[in-house]
């Protein structure tokens, strides 16, 4: 007990140093490392697992928002994303627009990894912002939902891939159950939740603001196909991962739909497409550059000292701690899944280290109580997701680029996620009846 009341002390102080303005670069460092002492790290332990943190952190995530923020940055300054959001507000009008962009969030998170499916939405969120007028969440919301439910529910993401193997479950199965989990969680934690969320309206950042007046919009095609050119490159080598044989074909298909690599071809055509080729000179196009880095810099540090925080609750043993403390319990292998899964989430902040750490706790219960592996699968995926705090990047994501206060963030992101696993374990629960 000693262990949970130090993160809890740990958590509270980060919260009240954040809600205090002190940068949250600096206070996630601030507190991580006397966390990490306090739960019998020795001091050398710790500047290693600090080294871990960073690097982990930074080589999933710097390339990907740096890149993604150029990107959005060019569609932002030719007038695509412009383009883009006319065009959806045609199709769909302004009041349907939150399940426009609900369906463009499921259709992008599935072949893409949650980091990478934001970074490459942000832009077209904040230009139907400006557009439209209406309150930033009430947008977001919806985009960011449909994100994360595919995240934890569906292959071929990491989490419920990883899960599959590990139970011995069908990954055919396991995808049409998912399916049927997300549709409602979705909805809930999504257009439901964002239209309770519109009071809560920061302003907005600058980040993908253009600075022209544009005089004539790019191709309505042209403008789709280049901000969904990351998608469709990565969405390929997903298939080419799951259907073609050992060759060079599939090894490049591979190496193209590399989120980092999709990236940076889409964000080199955007900048000859709709740069170049519009009459847009290179220092134009450097200005252009330089302001997205400019712009994200910060969020990226913030970012990687909540891996840091992340990386001391990972190495300093709590999931072994909660491990033991689950084993004691005694309750349905469903609701145990879910819950153990839950708990190692809020504890250690990584969706993905509490699915592993879980599937080892919870798996021998498939063959002592014939649970369906194809829901142990989804029970554990919906645990993964639930009460995201500070010891999660993914907050200070949506913090950070959305300009909210803490009070905000829990109010709306943290609720939103607790919502996709709360559905999620009801939907669970109504299969088991079903199947």
């Amino acid at each position: 007990m000693t262990m949970f009341l130090i993160i809890a002390v740990a958590i509270a102080l980060q919260i009240f140093l954040t809600a205090r303005k002190l940068s949250p670069f600096l206070s996630l460092l601030v507190v991580a490392i006397p966390m990490g002492l306090a739960l019998g790290m020795s001091p050398q332990e710790l500047l290693k697992t600090i080294d871990n943190g960073v690097g982990s952190t930074l080589a999933g995530l710097a390339l990907v928002i740096v890149l993604g923020a150029i990107l959005g940055k060019v569609l932002e300054e030719s007038g695509a994303a412009e383009k883009i959001a006319n065009t959806l507000i045609a199709r769909f009008g302004e009041k349907k627009i939150q399940w426009a962009l609900l369906l463009t969030g499921f259709l992008v998170g599935i072949p893409l990894y949650f980091n990478a499916g934001f970074i490459i939405l942000l832009p077209l969120i904040f230009s139907l912002a400006r557009r439209t007028g209406l309150p930033i969440l009430y947008l977001a919301i919806p985009t960011v939902a449909s994100l994360s439910t595919t995240h934890c529910f569906l292959p071929p993401h990491p989490g419920p891939v990883i899960l599959v193997n590990a139970f011995g479950a069908d990954m055919g199965l396991t995808l049409v159950y998912g399916i049927l989990m997300a549709i409602p969680a979705v909805v809930i934690a999504g257009p439901f939740l964002g239209r309770r969320m519109q009071h809560i309206n920061p302003p907005l950042l600058d980040l993908f603001a253009s600075s022209t007046d544009h005089k004539e919009l790019p191709g309505t095609w042209s403008s789709f196909l280049i901000a969904l050119a990351p998608v469709l490159l990565i969405g390929v080598s997903v298939f080419a991962d799951s259907l073609l044989p050992e060759g060079p074909v599939r090894s490049a298909l591979l190496f193209l739909g590399n989120p980092t690599v999709a990236l940076l071809l889409s964000t080199l055509l955007a900048f000859w497409w709709l740069g170049h080729r519009r009459g847009a000179s290179l220092e134009t196009q450097t200005k252009w550059l330089n302001a997205a880095i400019a712009g994200i810099a910060v969020i990226v540090l913030i970012i990687t000292a909540g891996g840091v925080f992340k990386q001391v609750l990972v190495d300093s043993g709590v999931g072994a701690q909660i491990a033991a403390l689950s084993e004691a319990w005694q309750m349905p292998p469903l609701i145990f899944a879910w819950l153990a899964t839950a708990l190692l989430r809020v504890m250690i902040g990584s969706a993905t280290v509490a699915v592993i750490t879980a599937a080892g706790i919870v798996g021998p219960l498939i063959a002592t109580t014939g649970a369906s592996p194809e829901l142990m699968v989804l029970a554990v995926g919906a645990g993964s997701v639930f009460g995201s705090h500070v010891n999660d990047s993914a907050f200070w994501m949506f913090k950070e680029f959305f300009n909210l206060s803490m009070k905000q963030t829990f109010a709306s992101w943290t609720l939103m996620e607790t919502t996709i696993s709360i559905v999620g374990l009801g939907g669970v629960l109504l299969l088991d009846q079903v199947v």
